[in-house]
């Protein structure tokens, strides 16, 4: 995922300490059902679209706009599917440390055709739910999740 400038102006000062930072991912269908994935440049496995909002910029237009980024899809956002707050902080190559509060947004393609459209994917394509690649637990639970029509799914308050 590319570092958009606000982080790595916040990283000037701040270091590699522990930043919490939303995220949004989204679960994109087309008219047949598939669901848009694509293969992470920096890890090489297949997952959701995703990204980092720009200040001031709603859940939904991140959505659209990483999917564009990364795919050349059109869509629109449609729901919110989930709120989750990761639990494992992820650190990278260089030292920096996130932990994601992830806002998960079910989208339907409404133009453009899948292929690479930035350096953050190495391949994306449209895929039936009965035929997916190997995806990892966050991935599988969001497509899950946008497949239902219930209400946003939340973890529940846990007592103290």
């Amino acid at each position: 995922m590319a570092t958009p400038d606000f982080i790595r102006e916040i990283r000037a000062t701040a270091g590699h300490q522990l930043l919490l930072l939303p995220g949004v991912s989204a679960v994109v269908f087309d008219d047949e059902g598939r669901v848009l994935l694509g293969r992470r440049a920096d890890t090489g496995t297949w997952s959701i679209i995703g990204g980092i909002p720009e200040p001031g910029e709603e859940p939904a237009v991140t959505a659209v706009r990483e999917v564009y980024e990364e795919t050349a899809v059109q869509c629109v956002a449609e729901r919110v599917v989930l709120v989750q707050a990761l639990r494992k902080p992820v650190t990278y190559p260089n030292g920096d440390q996130c932990q994601f509060m992830d806002i998960c947004i079910r989208c339907r393609a409404v133009g453009g055709q899948a292929r690479v459209n930035d350096d953050e994917s190495l391949e994306v394509g449209w895929f039936s739910a009965d035929a997916l690649p190997e995806l990892k637990e966050f991935a599988l639970f969001r497509i899950k999740q946008a497949q239902t029509e219930g209400p946003a799914w939340f973890q529940p308050t846990i007592e103290q």
